[in-house]
């Protein structure tokens, strides 16, 4: 995209806790947190809520957050609680890949962008010429 990744560290204090510091003035910028909160889950989620935190302080214009994995989809109640964190934090629009439930969506009062995985991998099957009995799709 020829966009410079911004400057920032993170680093953890011997009692676990996340530090996370913003090394370049982002005042007034749009800026786009890429995070999952795959394994380890609970350290990827504070990061991303430090981060967000640090950014709004640091005077960002808005904070948008790529999540390719929803943490928490599960069950609606931790679903929920997540999704109120992310805001709390100030988040300003999130966008995810394969929600474990397309409802989530309806748990944020910001704007959700919700990209399904299934059509790009169809449309790749599709273009290569893979039908039918040629392909074997595994997932965890």
């Amino acid at each position: 995209m020829g966009i410079e990744l911004g400057k920032s560290s993170v680093r953890e204090f011997s009692d676990g806790e996340i530090q996370v510091n913003i090394e370049e003035s982002i005042r007034g910028h749009h800026v786009f947190i890429l995070q999952s909160t795959s394994s380890p889950v609970n350290d990827n989620l504070m990061e991303i809520l430090i981060m967000v935190d640090a950014l709004k302080r640091a005077s960002a214009e808005t904070v948008s957050v790529v999540m390719p994995y929803y943490g928490y989809a599960r069950e609606p109640i931790t679903s929920k609680l997540v999704a109120n964190m992310l805001e709390v934090a100030g988040v300003d629009r999130l966008l995810t890949v394969d929600l474990h439930a397309a409802q989530i969506q309806g748990f944020f009062d910001i704007p959700v962008d919700h990209l399904m995985g299934a059509p790009l991998i169809a449309d790749y099957f599709d273009r290569a010429g893979l039908t039918g009995d040629d392909v074997v799709v595994v997932s965890p």
